[in-house]
């Protein structure tokens, strides 16, 4: 019998939380994140990581346990939300995954294993080289010579770090993506998942509430934050995370800080895209429009009798 577990998936300021949080009390459940920044500590502002009064006793994994210099894989994901899972299963409680990056919900949900997760230092840095001296056009014509399926599926987002690591993973084990992802579909998935998704129709009303976010970062702290972690030996992986980079050019006096504000704001809005581009692609997740249904109980309210037939029917 496969196990049951309720994910909450959506874009960045779409109010994952609250609904995942909402849930656990009304079914006895336990949260696993699955966002890929909020795994580091000292990332707390620009992660938008839940702050104790938002988890409302409700016990949250794969949380602030990692230093921002240690990299982190899809793979190690993987294993460590289902030893997650384990555990909450352990204490008779239902496991919900909720987070807004889409490869760790898919890779865990979906049972695709990793060949061979490990690290080549030397040819991840011969590839950044590569990538920062002809672009990530060169890299996706390498990738494209022995897997042209992952070049052309990565072509649309052009993301440096995932181009470079199929690359990686397929001169380090001999086995494309492709050839990974069809053998793990092979073998079904332990997991028999019921997927919502927060989404907004008037896409300015999600956009707003970006805007409103990122303001109220820079009140709590962001600024000074990010001055911390930018001093920081960072890993790739936590190199990436929006809020930080953006306003390094106002710590060089480059630009001002109105402009950087400016610019955290528009790349924060493109992510939310990413985000939603990569999970309507998903045809069983139930979406609900945080434009219409605004608050968690509204929406906790609009799936309850789904969640209950999901469990108990």
């Amino acid at each position: 019998m496969k196990t049951k577990i309720i994910a909450v998936i959506g874009p960045t300021a779409s109010g994952k939380t609250s609904l995942a949080v909402k849930i656990a009390e009304r079914f006895n459940g336990s949260v696993i994140s699955a966002d890929s920044m909020q795994i580091y500590k000292h990332m707390q502002i620009a992660t938008a990581k839940p702050t104790r009064e938002e988890m409302k006793n409700i016990r949250h994994y794969l949380i602030d346990f990692l230093e921002p210099s240690e990299a982190y894989s899809v793979g190690q994901y993987v294993s460590d939300a289902k030893q997650a899972v384990r555990e909450i299963l352990s204490e008779g409680k239902l496991p919900i995954i909720c987070g807004g990056t889409g490869l760790y919900v898919d890779s865990l949900l979906n049972g695709i294993d990793f060949v061979d997760d490990s690290v080549d230092n030397a040819l991840r840095n011969e590839l950044k080289s590569l990538c920062e001296e002809k672009g990530v056009d060169y890299l996706l014509d390498i990738l494209r010579e022995f897997d042209p399926e992952s070049a052309q599926r990565l072509s649309s987002e052009k993301n440096p770090k995932r181009v470079a690591r199929a690359i990686e993973i397929y001169k380090t084990t001999g086995i494309t993506i492709t050839e990974q992802n069809k053998n793990s579909r092979l073998r079904e998935s332990e997991f028999e998942p019921l997927c919502f998704g927060l989404t907004a129709d008037n896409r300015q009303y999600l956009y707003d509430r970006i805007n409103h976010r990122v303001d109220l970062m820079l009140k709590e702290g962001l600024i000074d934050e990010a001055r911390g972690i930018l001093s920081r030996g960072l890993s790739d992986t936590a190199r990436g995370a929006i809020g930080y980079r953006q306003l390094k050019p106002y710590f060089d006096g480059e630009k001002s800080l109105d402009e950087c504000i400016e610019r955290l704001k528009i790349e924060t809005r493109h992510y939310a895209k990413r985000q939603l581009t990569w999970f309507k692609r998903n045809e069983n997740i139930i979406w609900l429009n945080i434009d219409e249904l605004k608050t968690a109980d509204d929406q906790l309210n609009s799936i309850d009798s789904k969640i209950r037939g999901f469990l108990y029917g």
